[in-house]
């Protein structure tokens, strides 16, 4: 049963042709670019769905490097010519820009986009921009059926950082507080966990704080290659009180050597094995609804490094979550 969903209200800059490598004609031969469509209409649901968010407006408040505005195309460009394991379909509607300043008003505008996309039964992945892109997410997903209906939603963090400065105006910086404080206006606490935490990046604050909103947190020098059972267990436990899971990934998670273009490169980081490793056991599990991707620097990529990591994350969730077993 195909669903048509008009999300061109919300959107700012209607997309672009996806465009790649090809290597001739048959299934055999599929890139994301051959598959990717540009309009929601008549999607089948479970297709996922591409929308960007160009910001860095939250980077700018955060006192970090700007430039993460530009991370959408990069992200669509390293995913575009990546080899398909068998045939499947996505959409792209587009990207909503804050282009004024007004973060605000491009939350709002992103919620509106994802809200009826999820309503109709499409994973939908965010491509940021700066971290302040959780919040819209967060918005879009507060605003849909299941969670109207008592679904319970689970949000992990794949982080340096908890993300959890209380300050007068939104930043990348502030997005978990802001969905803890919607929460608890709405009777509710906030299921927050957050994988590859690192302690030099965080005052003793932000770690009070944490434990005072019941925040579940691993470290970075938890999660190292020997530590896959403890990392496993904790993703286990993550999903087992979620009915509805919105995975956040922010690329200076990873290594500096892996993901060099971010606003704050990490000197420790959680390895790409580890974070690919979690990525797929959220998308296995049938429980995600919106995933996105933040922090992307193109400007500060070196070889286009954390471009390619970011689209490898996302191209792994999306064929993870078919259910056919992944090659390779």
């Amino acid at each position: 049963m195909t669903t048509d969903i008009d999300t061109t209200a919300a959107v700012d800059l209607t997309p672009e042709p996806w465009t790649g490598r090809s290597d001739g004609p048959g299934d055999d031969t599929l890139r994301w670019h051959h598959v990717v469509g540009r309009s929601p209409a008549h999607a089948e649901p479970g297709d996922p769905v591409f929308v960007g968010f160009r910001s860095d407006e939250g980077v700018r408040r955060n006192q970090g490097r700007q430039g993460a505005a530009d991370g959408p195309r990069a992200l669509r460009g390293a995913l575009a010519s990546m080899a398909l394991p068998w045939p499947l379909r996505a959409r792209d509607v587009g990207d909503v820009a804050v282009a004024d300043g007004d973060l605000e008003a491009g939350h709002e505008r992103l919620s509106r986009v994802i809200t009826p996309l999820v309503d109709g039964g499409h994973p939908v992945v965010v491509l940021g921009g700066g971290h302040e892109v959780a919040y819209g997410s967060y918005r879009g997903l507060a605003g849909t059926r299941a969670l109207r209906e008592g679904a319970r939603l689970g949000v992990l963090n794949l982080d340096a950082h908890f993300d959890l400065r209380d300050e007068v105006r939104p930043s990348s910086g502030t997005p978990f507080l802001q969905m803890a404080r919607d929460e608890e206006r709405s009777g509710r606490r906030l299921n927050y966990w957050v994988l590859g935490v690192s302690q030099p990046s965080n005052t003793a604050r932000l770690f009070r704080t944490a434990d005072a909103l019941g925040v579940r947190y691993l470290p970075d020098t938890d999660c190292g290659l020997l530590d896959v059972d403890r990392v496993d267990a904790f993703v286990e436990e993550f999903l087992a009180g979620s009915d509805v899971v919105h995975l956040s990934i922010d690329l200076d998670v990873l290594p500096a050597s892996a993901a060099p273009g971010v606003s704050a490169p990490a000197a420790y980081g959680v390895r790409m094995e580890v974070v690919e490793r979690v990525c797929a056991a959220v998308a296995a599990s049938g429980k995600l609804a919106v995933c996105d991707v933040a922090e992307l620097n193109p400007g500060l990529d070196v070889d286009h490094r954390t471009a390619r990591a970011g689209a490898r994350l996302v191209h792994r969730i999306l064929t993870t979550r078919t259910g056919a077993p992944l090659r390779g």
